[in-house]
C-alpha cells in the first residue's frame, strides 16, 4: 500500500498535479474496492485520470501480457489517453490502436506487447479476431465514453470483444451523459455509480452574440478580434459550414485549423497537434470535437450554428472551463433567430469595433525520427539548443511519436532552423525537418 501511494504521488507530480478533485477521489477508492463501477462526470473534469489511477494500481509488473483493455469511440480519445499514460511515467508499456492508419504500424507497435491497450471497437476486434494476443490476461475493462460508442453503432464489436474476456474482474464505464442504458452484453451488475453530473459549474459564463445579418461571418470575425489570441472552438453543425467559415477566415488572415469526420486521420491529427502547441489558436469544428480531445487551456467556445440537442449543447460547452479554469461559451444567433427552448436565461454580449488579435507567434516543424529511432524528447531540445542555438523560451512544445516528431518553434526563426538543421544526423538517424 506505501508502495501504490508512493507511486501515485511519483504521477501526480509528472503530471504536474497539486491534489485530486473531489470525484477523483472518490473514484479512486470505489474503483479499488468495488467490481463494476460507473462514472459520470461533466466533460473536463479528469475522469480519464480517476480511471487511470486505479487501473495502473492492479498491473501486475511481472507479466509481460495486455492486463488492461480500454475502448473508445473516436481514434482521438484513444490518442489522448495513451499520451496521458505515457506523461505518467508508470513503466507499464501502453499502446492506442484505431482505423485509419496502416494496419502494419499496428503489428510494429505490438510486436512487445503492452500491458495497457486502448482502441476503438472495430480496430481492437481485428486484432482480438486474428488472435495477434492473448485476451486471457485481461482483467480490467474501462468502456470510456460507452454512450458515444453506442451511438456511434459499434455495439455489435463491443459484445463481440467482451465475450472473449474470461478474466474479467473490473468493469469502468464512464460518461458525460446521463440516463443512458446499459445493454446486458457489458454484464455489470451491481454497480457502483459515482454521478458528478449535477455539480453545476459557476466557471463557464455563457453570453449570447446577435448577428444582424443571417449571414453571421462578419459577426464571427468582429467577436474573434474583441476576443484575441486566446484559444477557442467554433462550432459548426455541417461540414459545408465549416468549408465556409474556413474560406472567410483564410480571407481575413486568421490562422486556425479544422476538425471534421471526412478529414484524413493524418490531417485531423495535425490540427490538433498545431492547436496543442500554438500554432493555431482556433479550430473550426464538428460536434466531433465536443468530447475526447483534451485541451485544458481553452478559453472560450463559439455557437456558430445552434446545435440540435440540449446533449450538443452539454458537451460543446464542456470543452471549456475545465477544471479549474474559467471559460465563456457565446452562442452567435441572427437577430430573428430563435433559440431552441435549452437555452434559457443568458446574457447578451455587446460587440465593440476592436482588434486585439496579433499574428501567430508558433509553427510547427515536422522532423523524420521518433520513439522507434531511440530518440527522445531531450535529444530534439539539445539538437535546437546547441546546433539551432536557441534560447529555452524560443522552444515550444515537443510531440514525439512513433515514427516522427512535432516541435513548435517561432514563426520569425523556423526558416533559418530548418536550413541549418535539415539532413543533421540524430542519434543514428539522418533526419530531414520541415515547417508543415
Amino acid at each position: 500500500m506505501a508502495n501504490t501511494i508512493k507511486n501515485r504521488v511519483e504521477i501526480l507530480q509528472k503530471l504536474n498535479i497539486q491534489q485530486l478533485n473531489p470525484m477523483q477521489e472518490e473514484a479512486l477508492s470505489v474503483i479499488n474496492n468495488t467490481t463494476n463501477t460507473v462514472l459520470l462526470s461533466p466533460t473536463g473534469t479528469g475522469k480519464t485520470l480517476a480511471f487511470l489511477l486505479p487501473l495502473i494500481d492492479k498491473l501486475d509488473p511481472e507479466l509481460k501480457e495486455i492486463q488492461a483493455l480500454i475502448l473508445v469511440p473516436s481514434r482521438e480519445l484513444a490518442i489522448q489517453i495513451e499520451q496521458v499514460i505515457r506523461s505518467m511515467g508508470s513503466g507499464y508499456k501502453v499502446n492506442a490502436v484505431y482505423g485509419g492508419r496502416a494496419m502494419s504500424k499496428d503489428k510494429i507497435e505490438l510486436k512487445h506487447t503492452p500491458a495497457i491497450l486502448i482502441g476503438t471497437p472495430g480496430r481492437i476486434a481485428d486484432h482480438f479476431n486474428n488472435e495477434r494476443f492473448s485476451t486471457k490476461f485481461i482483467k480490467t475493462l474501462v468502456l470510456d465514453e460507452f454512450d458515444k460508442s453506442l451511438e456511434t453503432g459499434f455495439e455489435e464489436e463491443m459484445k463481440y470483444i467482451i465475450n472473449l474476456l474470461p478474466s474479467l474482474n473490473k468493469r469502468i464505464l464512464t460518461s458525460a451523459t446521463q440516463g443512458v442504458s446499459i445493454p446486458g452484453f457489458v454484464r455489470i451488475d451491481k454497480a457502483k455509480t459515482i454521478n458528478y453530473l449535477k455539480e453545476v459549474s459557476y466557471k463557464l459564463t455563457t453570453k449570447i452574440v446577435v448577428s444582424p445579418s443571417k449571414d453571421k461571418h462578419k459577426t464571427l470575425l468582429q467577436l474573434l478580434n474583441q476576443i484575441g489570441n486566446n484559444p477557442g472552438i467554433i462550432f459548426c453543425n455541417l461540414r459545408e459550414s465549416i468549408k465556409g467559415v474556413s474560406t472567410f477566415l483564410d480571407k481575413n488572415n486568421i490562422n486556425h485549423g479544422c476538425f471534421h469526420g471526412d478529414m484524413e486521420q493524418k490531417d485531423r491529427e495535425r490540427s490538433l497537434l498545431k492547436f496543442r502547441n500554438g500554432t493555431y489558436d482556433v479550430i473550426v469544428a464538428t460536434d466531433l470535437a465536443s468530447r475526447g480531445i483534451d485541451i485544458p487551456e481553452m478559453k472560450y467556445i463559439i455557437h456558430f450554428e445552434l446545435p440540435y440537442k440540449n446533449e450538443e449543447f452539454i458537451h460543446r460547452n464542456g470543452r471549456t472551463a475545465r477544471v479549474n479554469s474559467k471559460g465563456t461559451a457565446y452562442i452567435l444567433k441572427w437577430e430573428k433567430e430563435n433559440l431552441p427552448d435549452f437555452i434559457k436565461n443568458v446574457g447578451v454580449q455587446k460587440l465593440i469595433k476592436t482588434n486585439t488579435r496579433k499574428a501567430s507567434y508558433w509553427t510547427t516543424l515536422f522532423i523524420s525520427g521518433g520513439r522507434k529511432d531511440k530518440i527522445s524528447k531531450g535529444d530534439i531540445a539539445g539538437l535546437f539548443f546547441k546546433q539551432g542555438k536557441i534560447s529555452k523560451d524560443q522552444l515550444g512544445v515537443i510531440e514525439l511519436k512513433q515514427d516522427c516528431t512535432f516541435v513548435s518553434v517561432p514563426v520569425a526563426i523556423a526558416p533559418k532552423l530548418v536550413e541549418e538543421l535539415n539532413n543533421i544526423r540524430l542519434k543514428k538517424k539522418k533526419v530531414r525537418i520541415s515547417i508543415i
